[in-house]
This record gives structure tokens, sequence and C-alpha cells, in this order.
């Protein structure tokens, strides 16, 4: 009877060293550049002109350090292969695609990039990564997928650490990147809901008129979702710009799968995160017990049932893509959600460029206590750090300077003032120098969009109260579950109480699959991060 327990410890043993021994030849193995002449000098012009005439004749000075232009084309990977999946394209896909592009002809290697449909991405990274078979040195994902990644994450090294763009990114995305104290992810995006709004319409005597003959007040930007329902009510259905056409309230994002469940948060942050309350919004950080069915969310959705009467033809079905066009082409009098709608407004060509303004998302006029199951009656307003994309380099990978040299070259100084300036890109403000309105007027904005635009984004920095995205293993099971709620209640199969308990359900039922322990000690990261000021 003793034999098969020695057999398994010969066994185990016997697997520990091989794993030792591949451990220790994979690190033997890791490829590692040679030098070269650089092919740029310092301070050279950075222009994406030759690349087509989709990219703008911007041009940027190639800024100092490890990662720029110079330095990076003293590195030879000639001979050597990079793997990278990211999204499809554009958003972040077309960066990725670029950049590769870029890395190649000035390293002499290899990059062949997969572009993979957002609905796909979460499978084909993890399943190999957990196979122990990574099919990709480099990987763009959304941020909150961080509970299920990290243990599959190379470190960022120290060197990539110290760059001056490194040290540049805000505090906010830098805890982010972290987890269990360990930089695993490489910051490439900063992404915030915040709310757009056309200002040509809000400052047009005619239309001040109107909205006071409709409400008996004065038109400005929305502070609450009241007011926000409010004025998107009195002009649904007017025409702003005088070419026959009919113009509409706002414009959000409603599509079940595809990105939903970041709408609805923005709805719900200031009704659920009351600056009194520690310890989580999504779940009560020491039961775990699903918090998606209280008051404030349910407020939210209610509030976001009522708002179907402002929204465009197909409003019910927009995603991202949809509200960015919407807005940014003028169809729209107001959104929230990322940059992209914003950045695509300002874009050199649109109609309504520099008649638009960026403002924090609209606040409520009370907060849901769930210590004392009332609600405060006190003005609230919450900063929503949603998910925003980043990348990270596979624990596994033989190429782990090529790499994490790829990444620092992506998000070089020259690069990201380029990806800035890309709506469809979506690479967002994430970096200190970002807020510099002096950077925004260079590229044709006016003054006062450059300030009111960086002002907003810098203020959610500087916000104690803040909302982060639930970053969990098994997050995509909790917001696909959440995303359905939702589709659910605008749809009027439920009602929003009825929806978001079935939603509350499926979580406890999810949470106790992947393990009570686990999800509570994950949860409490992003706990922390919510409760820090």
């Amino acid at each position: 009877m003793r034999s098969r327990p020695y057999t398994r410890v010969v066994a185990v043993a016997a697997v520990a060293a091989l794993t030792a021994t591949a451990c220790t030849a994979q690190s033997e193995a890791q490829h590692k550049s040679k030098q070269k002449a650089a092919l740029f000098k310092p301070g050279s012009e950075i222009s994406y002109q030759k690349y087509g005439k989709s990219y703008p004749a911007t041009k940027v000075k190639d800024g100092p350090g490890p990662c720029s232009y110079e330095s990076i084309s003293r590195k030879d990977y000639s001979g050597q292969t990079l793997k990278i999946i990211s999204h499809a394209v554009p958003v972040i896909g077309e960066p990725t695609q670029l950049h590769a592009k870029q890395f190649e002809e000035i390293t002499g290697g290899k990059v062949e990039v997969v572009n993979v449909p957002f609905g796909e991405l979460h499978q084909k990274i993890l399943t190999p990564l957990q196979a122990g078979q990574p099919a990709y040195d480099v990987m763009f994902y959304p941020s909150l997928w961080i509970g299920d990644m990290a243990p599959y994450l190379a470190p960022v090294p120290e060197e990539y650490l110290n760059t001056p763009g490194m040290r540049d990114v805000t505090q906010s995305y830098m805890d982010v990147a972290t987890w269990d104290g360990k930089v695993v992810q490489y910051p490439v995006d900063g992404d915030r809901h915040y709310l757009k709004v056309r200002t040509d319409v809000l400052k047009d005597p005619k239309w001040q008129a109107e909205y006071k003959r409709a409400t008996g007040k004065d038109l400005k930007v929305p502070t609450t979702w009241a007011e926000y329902q409010e004025t998107a009510e009195v002009f649904s259905g007017k025409d702003f710009d005088g070419d026959g056409k009919k113009n509409y309230g706002s414009a959000e994002v409603t599509k079940r799968d595809d990105l939903t469940f970041s709408a609805f948060i923005s709805r719900a942050a200031p009704y659920v995160k009351n600056p009194k309350v520690k310890g989580g919004v999504f779940f009560d950080a020491e039961t775990m017990k699903p918090l998606i069915n209280t008051p404030g969310f349910v407020r939210a959705l209610e509030d976001m049932v009522k708002a179907k009467s402002t929204w465009a033809p197909g409003g019910a079905n927009f995603g991202l893509g949809d509200e960015i066009f919407s807005f940014g082409g003028g169809q729209t009098l107001m959104s929230y959600s990322w940059d992209d709608a914003f950045i695509q407004a300002q874009q050199p060509d649109s109609k309504i460029r520099n008649t638009v303004q960026a403002a924090p998302l609209p606040g409520s006029s009370e907060v849901y206590n769930r210590t004392t199951k009332a609600w405060d009656k006190k003005a609230n307003q919450a900063a929503y750090f949603t998910w925003g994309w980043t990348s990270a380099v596979a624990k596994a990978s033989s190429h782990q300077e090529m790499a994490f040299d790829y990444l620092c070259f992506f998000g070089n100084e020259a690069n990201t003032a380029l990806d800035l300036t890309i709506g469809r890109f979506g690479v967002n403000p994430y970096r200190m120098s970002h807020f510099d309105p002096a950077f925004w007027e260079k590229q044709g904005w006016d003054k006062d969009v450059a300030e009111a635009y960086v002002k907003t984004l810098s203020g959610m920095e500087e916000n104690p109260n803040r909302v982060f995205d639930l970053r969990v293993p098994g997050v995509n099971q909790y917001m696909s579950a959440l995303a359905n709620g939702v589709a659910a209640a605008l749809a009027g199969q439920e009602s929003p109480q009825r929806a978001l308990d079935g939603v509350a359900g499926e979580w406890a039922e999810i949470t106790d699959q992947i393990g009570k322990d686990k999800v509570r000690s994950a949860y409490r990261n992003v706990v922390a991060l919510e409760d820090k000021s």
C-alpha cells in the first residue's frame, strides 16, 4: 500500500526536476539583440505620412531615451520573430500593426500580428497560456482581465520601468498595471468615461430659448443624470444643423455584447460609490455578496431605460463604433464613454470641430448608503476609470527582450503624441504630459476646448471618489451576465429590479464556481484602488 504514495512522490519530484530544467533551458534560450548603427539622429522628425493618406500630416520630434527611434534602431533583431495578438483593426489593432511595421524596418526583426475580434480575444490569449504553450510573445487586451492573465505574465523589468515615458504614467494607470505588488502590464492607454456635449447648441440663443420654454431653466452642461435626461429629451428630434435632418439627445453604448456593461457602470457610479462607505461597490468585500441589485444600481438602470426616447434610430443597439460616429459626426447633442467620440469630433475634417466640450460624468443629487440601507441626500460625483487597453509579455516567451523593446517603442513619446490624435486608434491620455493644454492646441484645438478637456481628465486623477472595473478571475463571465441583464431591461423584457436580481444570482453562482476565496482575494485589489484617497 505504501508503494503507490511513494511512486507519486518520485513522479512529482521528477516533474519538478524536469520543470526546473525546462525553465533554466528557457531562460538560457532567451534571444538577445545585437547592436548596430543607429538609423535615426537624436531629435529626428517623425511622421506617419509614408504609411498612407489616412494618417495625419503631423510631425513630432523623436524624444530622447531608450524607447526612442534613435535608441531602438540600434537594436539588431534580424533572424528573430516576435508574435503579437491584438484587437481587431482599428481600435488598438491598427497602431499595433503600424508600430510592428516600423519596428521591423528599424530593427531587422520580423513581427507577426494577429488581430482578433473583441468577443474572441480573451479565449485566444488565455487558453494557450493556461495550457503552458503561449502562442504569442506580446498580448494587447483590456486591462480588467489582469486577474485571469497575471499568473502567466512577465513582470516589467526595472530598466523599462525607469524610462522617461514610464515614469510619466499617472499613478492611477500604474496601479491598473500592478498585481500583487508587481507591474505586470505595460501601460499603453488610459481610459476614463466622461461627458461630451456640443457647445454650439448650448451657446445658441435660439436653443437656449427653446430649452427655457420647455423647462423654465437655463441651458447648461448637465451635472446630474436627471439634468442629462431632461436636456436630451428637449433636444431629441430637433434639427441643430439646419440641414433638414433630425438630431438626437444622446448616443450611448447599448449593444449587449459590445461594452454595454461599461456604459451602465458610468450611469451607476454616482448612485453607488458613496464616499462615506468603504469596502467595494460590486461585492461586499467580506462576504462576497453581490451588490449589483442594490438600489443604486437599480436607479441607474431605470434611468437608462428612460433614456431610450432620446436615442437616434438604432440607438438601442449601438456598439462603441456607432457611439463614436454618432456624437463625433454631430448626430447627437451628448454622449459619454471613452475618448474616441471626442477625438473623432476634433478631427481636422469634422463639421463640429472646436464646438464640443469635455466635462465630468454626470452625478446625482443623492447616493445610496449600503451600510444604513438608505439614500444620503447629498450631491455626489464619482470618477469612473474604465478598463482601457493594456499590453503584456508572456512569462514563457523566449523573446522577452524583443517583446519589451517593441512595447517600449510602441509607447515612446513620438508615437504616443501621434497616436493620441487619431480617434480610431483607441490610445487615450495616460501620462501626466498628456494633460498639457499646449499639446492639444498644437493639434489645432481651440484654447477653451483644450483646457476643458485637460481639466476633465486630470480632475479624475485627483477625485478621491473613484470606481474601477471589476478585475477578478472570471471577469468576462461577470460582465457578460451584467450585459445580458441590462439588455433585458432595455428591451422591456424585465423590470430593472428583476433584471439585476437575475444578474446577482448569476454572479453568486460564478463566484462559487471560481472559488469565493480566490475571487475575494483578487477583488480586494479593486477595493484598495477605490478606497485609496
